[in-house]
């Protein structure tokens, strides 16, 4: 009969640490693991058994301070708590946990860690403090732009006037520089307003919006190549068709200029349950990414990709990310990125909510 290790180390003097849904992990006192529970095992996405008898830093890397706080630990018989504390991990992204630390005594174990992953928790902040950064860029944006387009139409009315007075021909070129350059600021204004226009929603199918923008894309760059990676389960969803046609198309065009229109992009819509989104529980939302396989986003913008008139990009105008997001956050939804060198990966969580 084949046994199971699971059960076998089970029936250990530990074993009613499998009750507890929280990561435990015991060590010696030379920080060598003696246990894991199966919440641990989870957590970790690794094995007891490969882990038994390994020291503690195999499991958890190096953590700044950490290390200096179970010497203490170990040292004084005292607890303690470490709060956000970034764990590597060689196949996943890296944890966000608290930790607690506690003094033990039993079958050669001296420590008692206790891991509670904060992911959920980290994102609420975040996305509260994406919030309140796009709240306070669409005031600046209106009030600016309220403000700048007053007196250009002042400027472009007088520069008018001034050409019809002026026969020099090669003068009149200097006001038609004035006014095609008030035109062009005109534009870009009324660029900055649009995020404030009435949403008009209806019911839509994702892939409808995402096949249109393919086609628009394609039509610019045609040496892109866009594929396709739908999940056609998903239901029909009430939203501002033409506002997420816009937020989307901005995302995709700005990579594929990001590729100087050669690369792939890949369009990828997944179906995501039990979300929290603007402070809210939804049972269902949907999940659309785009992701190229382009240079990626340069480091120093990386955390202000989402600001107004911030680009990475020679020319660039550093509207189109800024509009998507408030699109997206209008639809109650959250927009964020992930990027690196050869990969770089939007992505859109918008709620289903339920008709019924």
């Amino acid at each position: 009969m084949t046994l199971n290790p699971r059960s076998t180390l089970s029936s250990g003097p530990f074993s009613a640490l499998d009750l507890l849904s929280s990561a435990v992990v015991l060590v010696d006192d030379r920080l060598v693991i003696r246990y894991l529970n199966a919440g641990a095992e989870n957590l970790f996405a690794v094995s007891q058994r490969r882990l038994l008898g390994m020291p503690l830093s195999t499991l958890l890397g190096e953590p700044p301070g950490l290390a200096a706080a179970l010497d203490n630990a170990l040292r004084q018989n005292w607890s303690y708590t470490g709060q956000d504390l970034k764990i590597a991990r060689q196949n996943g992204d890296p944890l966000h946990l608290d930790c607690t630390v506690s003094p033990a005594d039993a079958a050669g174990v001296r420590l008692l860690l206790e891991f509670r992953p904060i992911d959920a928790q980290l994102r609420v902040a975040r996305e509260e403090q994406l919030l309140q950064q796009q709240q306070a860029n669409r005031e600046l944006i209106r009030n600016l732009a309220h403000e700048i387009k007053n007196p250009l139409g002042g400027i472009r009315g007088s520069a008018q006037l001034l050409e019809r007075e002026l026969a020099d021909p090669q003068l009149r070129e200097y006001t038609e520089v004035i006014i095609a350059e008030a035109d062009r600021l005109q534009d870009l204004m009324n660029r900055l307003l649009t995020s404030h226009c009435m949403m008009r929603p209806g019911q839509l199918n994702i892939h409808d919006v995402l096949e249109r923008v393919r086609r628009l894309i394609l039509a610019e760059f045609p040496d892109l190549e866009i594929r396709r990676d739908y999940d056609t389960s998903l239901p029909e969803f009430t939203a501002d068709r033409e506002q997420l046609i816009q937020a989307i198309l901005n995302i995709v065009r700005n990579a594929a200029q990001a590729m100087q229109g050669q690369g792939e992009i890949r369009l990828r819509t997944r179906a995501a349950r039990q979300v929290t989104l603007a402070k809210r529980r939804f049972k269902l939302a949907l999940e659309l990414q785009v992701i190229d396989n382009g240079p990626g986003i340069p480091e120093e913008i990386r955390d202000k990709i989402f600001y107004p008139l911030v680009s990475g990009r020679e020319g660039g105008s550093g509207l189109g990310l800024s509009l998507a997001q408030s699109f997206v956050e209008q639809h109650q939804g959250m927009i964020e990125v992930d990027s690196r060198p050869g990969h770089t990966c939007f992505s859109i969580l918008l709620p289903i909510v339920d008709r019924a």
